[in-house]
């Protein structure tokens, strides 16, 4: 009789201590989305920014250079001049840019770029940063659609319902051929962005997938290309 009880508390208590971790998690993953929101708004506020990198003395930065300062790669290397690379978390613990459901190790490699394969592998990358942030489709002079870099500013910082960042699924990204370190739906594109070749949000949070937007704020979504007010269509092009 009693283990008949104890097996009865064990049924009714695991479920609920599952969800209990389950939303601790996705509590975690919205408070280091967070954290990488204010860090953005700092680096892009012209009077508070610190070390731009690459894009030093201008007004405006690429996206990209505000990922390598997170991930600390590339111009901003801080695990030391005689490592070329390192794995995370390191001795001291640190562990930037990672959800917490996300326990596979990542490597950095000096002297490179994200988007050249300085983060992987990239089953075990977290969170992707908006592509269209970093890179524009436009229409060029002959018809074609083409990609072009763009440049943030600090105005965009107002753009509520832009996605900064969210959860990915690093794996799909790698069976697509892409690096999750950015990602973007197709919507109508005929060109760079087509057949959701950079789209694999990670929807790891009992359904949902947590985003940062550019103003700062936190949200998570069971479908996060329809959600209402997730304006994936912007682009910073003049």
């Amino acid at each position: 009789m009693v283990i008949g009880i104890i097996a009865a508390l064990l049924g009714i208590l695991l479920p609920a201590m599952s969800g209990a971790i389950a939303s601790a998690r996705g509590f975690r993953c919205q408070m280091s989305l967070r954290s990488v929101a204010f860090d953005f708004s700092v680096f892009a506020d012209d009077t508070l920014h610190g070390d731009r990198g690459d894009d030093e003395g201008r007004s405006t930065f690429r996206l990209e250079t505000f990922q390598e300062s997170q991930y600390g790669v590339d111009e901003f290397w801080r695990w030391g001049d005689d490592v070329a690379e390192i794995d995370l978390p390191d001795a001291m613990g640190n562990n930037p840019m990672r959800c917490p459901s996300v326990a596979a190790p990542i490597t950095l490699r000096r002297n490179l770029a994200c988007s050249s394969g300085a983060v992987g592998p990239p089953q075990s990358v977290s969170y992707g940063f908006n592509l269209r942030l970093d890179r524009a489709e436009i229409i060029d002079d002959r018809g074609r659609p083409r990609a072009r870099q763009v440049r943030i500013r600090p105005h965009m910082l107002e753009f509520a319902t832009v996605p900064l960042l969210m959860d990915v699924d690093g794996q799909q990204a790698f069976e697509r051929g892409s690096r999750p370190v950015y990602i973007a739906p197709s919507l109508d594109s005929q060109g760079p962005f087509a057949d959701d070749r950079y789209w694999y949000p990670a929807q790891r949070h009992r359904g949902q997938a947590n985003a940062a937007f550019l103003d700062g704020h936190v949200a998570g979504s069971g479908d996060p290309l329809n959600e209402e007010g997730w304006q994936w269509s912007y682009q910073p092009i003049r």
